[in-house]
């Protein structure tokens, strides 16, 4: 079903960005890396967490970065990615993604996945990525991606990132199926 629905608040919020951040960043997430192949070969690659599932017929999924970020464009044209869910071993990858103005490719080993997008080793899980569909939301453009080629590793902690702080140490325990919460 598609409805039309103002896309501007009708009232101010009544919080602060910073007080919205905050609570936002309550809701743990997992941590990933987003690569692509800019236009001239180059590997490109950035720190994200607002990666989640869509669909699972077809295989889909979504992501978003930043109006202001140096991959938008890429992505834009040429339309491939992969997407690292990184192991909790990985934190330091994690924070050298996201720091402006260094060779974030530096000693990284990683080799050509599908269209040449650079694949690292060693992540819980990769998902190598056809654009579908991308939009425009507030600050952020809004990405779905078709997940052309999966792979996972079993056994592998994830990291983890919750009120500003990555968490590394905590093996997760598994639930009893019962206890394992809504999955739909």
């Amino acid at each position: 079903m598609n409805s039309s629905l103002p896309r501007t608040a009708t009232h101010p919020p009544q919080f602060s960005p910073r007080e919205f951040r905050d609570a936002l960043g309550m809701f743990a997430t997992g941590v990933a890396l987003l690569t692509a192949r800019g236009a001239d070969g180059q590997p490109l690659g950035m720190t994200i967490n607002s990666f989640n599932s869509v669909s699972l017929q077809p295989p889909l999924v979504l992501w978003s970065l930043a109006q202001r970020s140096s991959l938008l464009e890429v992505l834009g044209s040429t339309g491939h990615c992969a997407i690292h869910v990184l192991t909790a071993e990985q934190r330091a990858l994690a924070e050298r993604f996201a720091t402006r103005g260094i060779d974030r490719w530096a000693g990284v080993a990683h080799a050509p996945g599908l269209q040449g997008v650079p694949v690292i080793a060693d992540a819980v899980a990769v998902f190598e990525c056809r654009i579908r569909s991308q939009y425009a939301e507030g600050d952020h453009t809004i990405f779905v991606g078709e997940v052309l080629r999966c792979s996972h590793r079993q056994g592998t902690s994830p990291l983890l990132y919750h009120g500003g702080m990555f968490y590394t140490e905590h093996r997760l325990g598994r639930l009893s199926p019962k206890a394992a919460g809504p999955m739909g």
